[in-house]
Protein backbone atom coordinates (compact mmCIF):
# COMPACT_ATOMS: atom_id res chain seq x y z
CA UNK A 1 0.00 0.00 0.00
CA UNK A 2 1.51 3.02 -1.58
CA UNK A 3 2.09 5.99 1.86
CA UNK A 4 1.15 9.91 1.00
CA UNK A 5 3.58 12.11 2.85
CA UNK A 6 2.90 15.52 3.28
CA UNK A 7 5.06 18.60 5.22
CA UNK A 8 3.75 21.79 6.75
CA UNK A 9 6.22 24.52 7.07
CA UNK A 10 5.96 27.75 9.47
CA UNK A 11 8.13 30.42 8.98
CA UNK A 12 9.12 33.24 11.31
CA UNK A 13 7.11 31.70 14.57
CA UNK A 14 6.93 33.64 17.49
CA UNK A 15 4.64 34.58 20.33
CA UNK A 16 1.84 33.64 18.76
CA UNK A 17 1.13 29.63 17.76
CA UNK A 18 1.42 29.19 14.64
CA UNK A 19 -0.77 26.07 13.70
CA UNK A 20 0.14 23.68 11.42
CA UNK A 21 -1.43 22.22 8.72
CA UNK A 22 -2.72 25.82 9.60
CA UNK A 23 -4.28 28.26 11.96
CA UNK A 24 -8.00 27.76 10.94
CA UNK A 25 -7.35 23.85 10.10
CA UNK A 26 -6.91 20.61 11.24
CA UNK A 27 -5.72 16.88 10.07
CA UNK A 28 -8.43 15.31 7.78
CA UNK A 29 -7.89 11.70 9.48
CA UNK A 30 -5.66 9.27 11.33
CA UNK A 31 -1.83 10.55 10.69
CA UNK A 32 1.50 9.88 11.62
CA UNK A 33 3.65 12.82 12.60
CA UNK A 34 7.38 11.31 11.70
CA UNK A 35 9.44 14.32 12.08
CA UNK A 36 9.09 18.27 13.74
CA UNK A 37 12.45 20.10 13.01
CA UNK A 38 12.41 23.72 14.95
CA UNK A 39 15.35 26.08 13.70
CA UNK A 40 16.54 29.08 15.88
CA UNK A 41 16.77 32.14 13.07
CA UNK A 42 17.48 34.64 15.57
CA UNK A 43 21.08 36.20 17.21
CA UNK A 44 20.29 34.78 20.52
CA UNK A 45 18.58 31.82 22.45
CA UNK A 46 14.73 30.80 22.18
CA UNK A 47 12.81 28.76 23.96
CA UNK A 48 10.69 26.75 21.89
CA UNK A 49 6.97 24.81 22.30
CA UNK A 50 5.08 22.51 20.40
CA UNK A 51 1.31 21.07 21.39
CA UNK A 52 -1.44 19.72 19.90
CA UNK A 53 -5.14 20.59 20.50
CA UNK A 54 -7.08 17.86 20.33
CA UNK A 55 -9.89 20.09 20.03
CA UNK A 56 -10.87 19.96 23.58
CA UNK A 57 -7.45 20.40 25.05
CA UNK A 58 -3.57 21.52 24.39
CA UNK A 59 -1.53 18.64 25.02
CA UNK A 60 2.20 19.60 25.27
CA UNK A 61 4.63 17.43 22.89
CA UNK A 62 7.95 20.20 23.73
CA UNK A 63 7.87 22.81 26.21
CA UNK A 64 10.03 25.45 26.87
CA UNK A 65 12.78 23.59 25.55
CA UNK A 66 16.11 26.31 24.66
CA UNK A 67 17.30 26.49 21.03
CA UNK A 68 21.13 27.85 20.58
CA UNK A 69 22.12 30.99 18.39
CA UNK A 70 22.16 28.76 15.24
CA UNK A 71 20.90 25.40 16.48
CA UNK A 72 17.91 23.48 15.65
CA UNK A 73 15.80 21.26 17.44
CA UNK A 74 14.79 17.55 16.24
CA UNK A 75 11.57 17.17 18.51
CA UNK A 76 10.86 13.59 17.55
CA UNK A 77 13.89 11.37 17.57
CA UNK A 78 14.95 7.60 18.25
CA UNK A 79 12.29 6.50 15.41
CA UNK A 80 9.64 8.23 17.49
CA UNK A 81 5.94 8.88 16.34
CA UNK A 82 3.32 10.72 17.09
CA UNK A 83 -0.16 9.80 15.81
CA UNK A 84 -2.75 12.42 15.73
CA UNK A 85 -6.47 12.44 14.43
CA UNK A 86 -9.27 14.46 12.44
CA UNK A 87 -9.87 17.70 14.48
CA UNK A 88 -6.15 17.85 16.00
CA UNK A 89 -4.26 20.19 14.98
CA UNK A 90 -0.57 20.94 16.20
CA UNK A 91 1.03 24.53 17.17
CA UNK A 92 4.04 25.86 17.34
CA UNK A 93 5.14 29.16 19.29
CA UNK A 94 8.55 31.15 20.54
CA UNK A 95 9.07 33.11 23.74
CA UNK A 96 10.70 35.12 21.31
CA UNK A 97 9.40 37.50 17.84
CA UNK A 98 9.47 35.76 14.38
CA UNK A 99 12.40 33.20 16.24
CA UNK A 100 11.93 29.89 14.76
CA UNK A 101 11.54 28.26 11.33
CA UNK A 102 9.49 24.79 11.95
CA UNK A 103 9.59 21.67 9.30
CA UNK A 104 6.77 19.03 10.04
CA UNK A 105 6.53 15.89 8.55
CA UNK A 106 3.96 13.72 8.66
CA UNK A 107 2.06 10.49 6.92
CA UNK A 108 -1.51 11.26 5.60
CA UNK A 109 -4.17 8.52 6.20
CA UNK A 110 -2.71 5.79 7.71
CA UNK A 111 -5.23 3.87 8.62
CA UNK A 112 -9.35 4.09 8.36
Amino acid sequence: MAQNFRRYTLNNVGTTPAGAPGDSTTFDSYDTVVGINLANITTSTVNASVYINDGTNNIFILKDAPIPVGGALQVLDGGAKIVVQSGDTMYVYSDTADSIDAWISVVDAIST
